[in-house]
């Protein structure tokens, strides 16, 4: 049994999934969030060793996806700044076990390193749920007009009460 600290998106469906695969296999997983925790440019870098800069990235990220980010233009210093800023945009999990530190959950890797046999060869990397890169869309007009409408109606309306204070209010 191998005591093994898995950095995580606390709620993701592959990272559970991958966890569940490592305690079946006879592993004791220490799970921690990646995005609360306290990262340094230096800590990061154990964990990329010398892996090229785009295989850094969670493809997953919302930035990543919309193409706000892309990991093949980056250099080093300032991926890992953007990545300190936003840790969605690091490649997850990152596994720290027997001394050993990587990042992701490539399945061959994984098999040699830690014995685990990912039996359905499923994809344990890829995010399965999709993101909304787009910003919110504008108000439908017809609703702003119907709220003017409403607001028109009640200040002439004689059966409200109120109205004297609303048309006082909208003068």
């Amino acid at each position: 049994m191998t005591m093994i600290l898995f950095y995580e998106k606390p709620g993701c469906t592959n990272n559970t999934k991958q966890k569940l695969l490592l305690a079946a296999a006879g592993h004791k997983v220490c799970a921690k969030s990646l995005l609360t925790e306290n990262w340094t440019a230096e800590r990061l870098m154990t964990f990329f060793g010398t892996r090229p800069v785009a295989e850094w990235f969670n493809r997953s990220s919302p930035k990543v996806k919309s193409g706000e980010v892309v990991p093949e233009q980056m250099q080093a210093d300032k991926a890992l700044e953007m990545m300190l800023a936003d840790p969605l945009l690091i490649r997850r999990p990152l596994i720290v076990a027997d001394g050993r530190y990587e990042v992701g959950f490539e399945s061959t890797l994984i098999e040699s390193w830690l014995g685990l046999t990912n039996k359905d060869k499923q994809d344990l990397e890829t995010c399965v749920k999709i993101h909304e890169t787009k910003p919110y869309p504008e108000p439908d007009k017809t609703i702003k007009n119907k709220s003017k409408k409403l607001k028109t109606n009640l200040q002439k309306s004689p059966q409200n009460p109120r109205a004297k204070n609303i048309a006082l209010r909208a003068a």
